[in-house]
């Protein structure tokens, strides 16, 4: 079995975070470990609070795992601060893992910022380097270029290549926010390649599908998967569990992470 760690922020409603990472985890046949960065209280209708764990804390979950079990594979979801963005980056270069998959959260759906403003920079110098897929969103993207909107669908490719050169790394830019169709585009090695999708309405929810994705993709490069390979095969898995959201709470529900266990006849529908 291939453990898995994820370094994210607590969500109290399962939906995304370490909750949703785990589930995804558990769903992809590995381990699943975690070390939390902070703590929300959060539901399916937004964020009421967000509070960060100590400095001290946090190095102790991070010895405490990579010391014991050599992740194959890592996913970092929100970090916070700029003292977090430290601590991670010392231990991943103090202890031995596999592939390392960032999703930048800056903010939530709502607006609610997860990083606080001095931390980019250091994110962006300390970490970025580290990891070997960033998985931005259109607004994560304008953010990290410096404007004050998002890409156009038509600067989709001209983005992702400006942003694998500046942080010299591989980046898949994620279009679930077009208006039409839910392309992502991937630039590694200075090479495009584009992943198609649909525009799923996600009338039951889709509150933590960038969480599920990065995940999965970990979960899949884990397993010995190329890139290429990891990313289409985790946006399948990504597609079945917004079709089968169990329709939860009273706002954006989550995602039916577990959904190729409840649905085996299902899952691989969409494998073409």
């Amino acid at each position: 079995m291939k453990a898995v760690l994820t370094i994210a922020g607590s969500d109290s409603g399962g939906g995304a975070g370490i909750q949703g990472d785990l589930k995804t985890i558990e769903a992809h046949g590995c381990y699943g470990m975690s070390v939390i960065t902070g703590v929300t209280a959060q539901n399916t209708k937004g964020i009421l609070a967000v509070e960060e764990v100590s400095g001290k804390i946090l190095q102790k979950q991070l010895e405490a795992v990579l010391s014991d079990i050599r992740p194959a594979a890592i996913k970092i979801g929100m970090v916070y601060s700029r003292e977090n963005v430290e601590i991670i980056s010392k231990a991943l270069q103090q202890w031995d893992h596999g592939p390392v998959v960032l999703d930048p959260v800056l903010a939530s759906t709502s607006g609610l910022p997860l990083l606080k403003p001095w931390a980019i920079e250091a994110l962006e110098e300390q970490l970025f380097p580290q990891v070997t897929l960033l998985t931005p969103n259109l607004p994560e993207a304008g953010t990290l270029l410096g404007e004050r909107t998002w890409p156009e669908d038509s600067r989709m490719e001209e983005a992702v290549r400006a942003l694998s050169w500046q942080y010299g790394t591989a980046v898949l830019l994620k279009g679930g926010h077009r208006e039409r169709g839910a392309h992502d585009v991937l630039c590694t090695e200075g090479q495009v390649h584009w992943f198609l999708g649909e525009q799923i309405q996600a009338i039951k929810g889709s509150h933590g599908t960038g969480c599920a994705l990065s995940s999965a993709i970990a979960c899949n490069l884990a397993a010995g998967m190329s890139l290429l390979e990891a990313i289409k095969a985790a946006k399948i898995y990504v597609t079945g569990a917004l079709l089968h959201a169990p329709g939860l709470g009273r706002g954006n529900g989550p995602l039916h992470h577990g959904w190729r266990k409840r649905f085996p006849e299902k899952a691989g529908e969409r494998e073409e």
